[in-house]
């Protein structure tokens, strides 16, 4: 598919009968096998991007971010919307510069969330993270892209449901087409914020504890489920366990249960 078909294919997709599940792969050849499990879009990770270059969530510069997304969306014919953190910059002029690179590099869409960075200050002020999505709406749109605009409060320490859905209202009427507040602790809150707004609303697997089954996040009104890092995190998972058993024990049992390589060779491209 040409870009512009995939951001519609994308747009569609929220709108389907059941709720979009959106898998985050760390690479080209996660992305090939996504694809290959029957997945119909796909989103990169900030936090797998980082691990893939062996840094932190937050260490990413844009231009490396860009070139991960770039290299994800190349690799299969599926739309792939790309976390872009706080879109690399505070001021909102800069902001929407990242959406416009984004769109130019294949992506359908993309995220801009409030998070400032700033540990004393972590959440922007409201007036600013609004003035931030409608900079970034107004390029998306111009570019033919899909926007999610996230709140961070959840996840930086000011679990506020009313400053969250107040957040997110201002966020939809700026002109974000996806809505997302990661860490919202229960069902509860996630039926508040879906009922809340009107454009759909992401939810984000990935945390223990807060991770609800498709079904129940259907029931409460949710119509896209990513996974962040957790996909990433579960093949690190298995790296380290088999690297401890051959260290630890001088065995290789975990290739006993391992995807063979022609099997997965079939995921990938000739």
């Amino acid at each position: 598919m040409i870009q512009q078909e995939k951001v519609t294919r994308f747009r569609a997709l929220h709108a389907g009968p059941r709720a979009l599940l959106l898998p985050n792969p760390w690479d080209a050849g996660s992305a090939r096998v996504l694809a290959g499990l029957g997945y119909q879009a796909l989103a990169t990770s900030s936090g797998a991007c980082a691990g893939v270059l062996g840094r932190r969530d937050g260490r990413v510069t844009r231009e490396e971010a860009l070139a991960h997304a770039q290299a994800i969306a190349a690799a299969v014919e599926l739309p792939v919307s790309a976390d872009l953190e706080k879109c690399f910059a505070d001021a909102p002029r800069e902001a929407a510069d990242a959406i416009r690179l984004a769109a130019g590099v294949g992506l359908a869409g993309g995220s801009i969330e409030d998070a400032s960075g700033n540990k004393e200050r972590p959440i922007f002020d409201f007036a600013h993270a609004v003035e931030r999505v409608a900079a970034a709406a107004e390029a998306a749109k111009k570019a033919g892209f899909v926007l999610t605009a996230r709140t961070e409060n959840y996840l930086r320490g000011r679990p506020d449901l009313d400053d969250t859905i107040k957040r997110l209202q201002a966020f939809e009427k700026a002109g974000a087409d996806v809505l997302m507040a990661p860490g919202l602790p229960d069902l509860d809150a996630v039926r508040a914020v879906c009922a809340a707004v009107k454009k759909p609303v992401n939810f984000m697997a990935g945390i223990r504890g807060k991770s609800f089954s498709v079904a129940a996040l259907e029931a409460a009104g949710v119509r896209r489920i990513s996974l962040a890092t957790s996909l990433y995190r579960a093949a690190m998972t298995g790296l380290i366990a088999a690297a401890r058993e051959v260290n630890e024990q001088g065995s290789f049992g975990y290739i006993e249960h391992s995807v063979a390589t022609p099997e997965l060779a079939g995921y990938m491209k000739e």
